[in-house]
């Protein structure tokens, strides 16, 4: 019978996995706590999968990180877990070791009163087989910075910029605040969040603006400089501001790098008018790719949880989850007088409303994809007694939202 525990001691056993996982093109790395006992290393809890109960037993068979948060759905803030670092060296491979590490994992974030997981796959098929899908995509535009130089042209006055140091990143929790309120899955950030990882880079630290007005900050962004002179480029990884001005602002500073920079990328959700705001649209290159990845923990709590809109509703859901028993049946979902309540029962599959599997659902839920999108490919079907407005039910119950989660962990 396998083990699954923490780790605090072995932390260069933890170092070793994951440099080979992710980095082999470095050779076998020699771990170095001062090297690698920063900030953004220890945030989290490592976890791994050992072979037996004994103590003794130091050489686990593959590793994990799991990080600590908050995200926002539908409104509220619910706990989330961000796993990480799944990493299993090459002697203990194809062995469903992986599987049963998720597995405990899920079973941890359950006794933890965790919602939903989130994670960045190395590949979206892997993760998909276990039941996360994909939270939300990413749009990046890649372009000159004189295409910029619009923003020039209504931007105010009155405001001013200054860099910030990490321990100023109280400056920038009120303009933040107003853009998690905006998107689903948006993590709320403690301090050592602020600092490791938002003014924390794993190589080198970025370069964080911040846009006053008034007094206050407005808006800003977090950046690096890839290559050299001559062949340099600006990442905007992060963009943030209050208004439209805020917006313009940030942009005509990007647009002042022209001199020192060639090119300009940002990452960014899909609803900032990047192409629309310039007057060469056709002159952005713009490529969406599937950020990262997200699951509902327990169906069963999670539904009770969420909030919803002012409508009284109920129908049975069919979930199919390949990983945990807990999620896999038949639930009725009853929401009256702005409570929910959720509760497996002893249904049949057939008896359902609604039938999809624990990916799609988590989608549905968090508000990626609408009922009419799953259904159109696949993903979701109406039970063999299915009320006849079911998925209008369900549509309301759920509606589409934004979604976007940038911040890499």
């Amino acid at each position: 019978m396998v083990d699954y525990r923490p780790i605090p001691d072995e932390r260069d056993v933890f170092h070793e996995y994951r440099s080979y996982a992710f980095q082999p093109e470095e050779g076998l790395p020699a771990y170095d706590s001062d090297e690698h006992e920063t900030l953004r290393d220890t945030l989290g809890s490592r976890r791994g999968l050992y072979a037996s109960e004994a103590a003794d037993d130091a050489d686990p068979r593959c590793v994990c990180r799991h990080y600590w948060l908050e995200s926002h759905v539908r409104g509220d803030r619910h706990r989330t877990a961000g796993l990480a670092s799944v990493s299993t060296p090459p002697e203990y491979r194809r062995r469903g070791h992986v599987r049963q590490l998720l597995a405990r994992s899920l079973a941890e974030y359950r006794d933890r009163d965790v919602r939903f997981s989130v994670l960045w796959p190395f590949r979206y098929r892997f993760y998909r087989q276990y039941g996360w899908d994909t939270a939300n995509r990413v749009r990046t535009h890649e372009f000159e910075p004189s295409l910029l130089s619009v923003a020039t042209g209504e931007t105010a006055d009155g405001g001013r910029f200054r860099r910030l140091e990490a321990d100023e990143y109280d400056r920038l929790e009120s303009v933040y605040a107003t853009h998690a309120e905006r998107y689903g899955l948006a993590l709320e950030r403690d301090p050592d969040w602020w600092r490791a990882r938002v003014f924390g880079g794993s190589d080198r630290d970025p370069f964080v603006y911040a846009y006053e007005r008034d007094g206050d900050v407005a808006g800003y962004l977090v950046y690096t400089m890839a290559g050299e002179q001559g062949d340099r480029r600006m990442d905007v990884s992060e963009l943030v501001f209050a208004d439209r001005e805020a917006l313009l602002s940030l942009l005509a500073f990007c647009y002042r790098h022209e001199s020192q920079v060639q090119r300009a990328r940002f990452e960014l959700p899909a609803d900032v008018p990047i192409r629309d705001l310039v007057r060469d649209p056709d002159e952005i290159e713009t490529t969406i790719s599937d950020g990262p990845m997200v699951r509902i923990v327990d169906v069963a709590e999670t539904l009770s949880a969420l909030s919803y809109p002012d409508r009284d509703a109920g129908l049975t859901i069919a979930v199919e989850d390949p990983l945990v028993d807990w999620n896999d049946g038949t639930f009725a979902l009853k929401v009256a007088d702005g409570t929910a309540t959720c509760e497996r029962t002893d249904d049949g599959t057939d008896a359902a409303d609604v039938r999809l599997e624990i990916g799609a659902l988590s989608q549905l839920v968090v508000g990626t994809r609408s009922v009419r999108d799953l259904e159109r490919t696949g993903r979701l079907e109406a039970g063999d007694s299915a009320a006849p407005d079911a998925f209008e039910t369900l549509e309301a119950l759920f509606p589409e939202t934004d979604v976007y989660l940038g911040e890499f962990f």
